[in-house]
């Protein structure tokens, strides 16, 4: 018997009472969940968010997953990135509301030009927020730096992927999945 994946929460404070509610301790998933909020501070954005809880990620590469997509992307819990990269992005074709996308692909590496979409899951070493000062702080200046040097890998996933960030987009989800089963 494998023991429990370890899973962490980074909450804004919106959302954090409900995901601890629906959630638990993730035991009846087979998963350990423990919770990095930010009712006291605000919503961090992503690095912010991140920074704060490094202590609880440790020191190897880890995933994030943005909490307003659906997708079935084959999740590698355990990916190792390659000596010096900083970061593996997974990049989907556009959606309607990003046509002109937010990166691009050059072989197997990012770079900061409008080719596809972000999916919003990323494997991270910790490094690449060595020297981010807590507090408020987005994700795409730090990867675009890191772009820069060269140390962002990424892939074309082009299965099943859908931005759910609206009312309306996760209406449309919920229809296509009533209909699907």
């Amino acid at each position: 018997r494998r023991p429990p994946r370890s899973t962490h929460c980074i909450s804004s404070a919106a959302s954090d009472v409900y995901k601890r509610q629906a959630l638990g301790d993730g035991s009846e998933w087979g998963v350990n969940i423990s919770y990095s909020d930010e009712q006291e501070e605000g919503a961090l954005e992503s690095a912010g968010g991140i920074v704060k809880a490094l202590a609880l990620l440790g020191d190897e590469p880890f995933l994030v997953l943005n909490g307003d997509i659906f997708t079935d992307y084959d999740f590698q819990g355990n990916r190792k990135l390659a000596e010096g990269v900083l970061a593996h992005l997974i990049l989907v074709p556009n959606p309607e509301h990003n046509t002109e996308g937010d990166f691009a692909l050059d072989g197997h590496k990012v770079v900061d030009a409008k080719q596809y979409t972000f999916s919003g899951i990323g494997y991270y070493s910790p490094k690449l927020f060595e020297g981010v000062p807590y507090g408020k702080s987005a994700l795409a200046p730090l990867l675009r730096a890191a772009m820069k040097e060269g140390k962002v890998t990424g892939e074309l996933y082009e299965g099943e992927w859908l931005d759910i960030g609206t009312p309306e987009r996760l209406e449309l989800l919920n229809a296509q999945l009533l209909n699907r089963y």
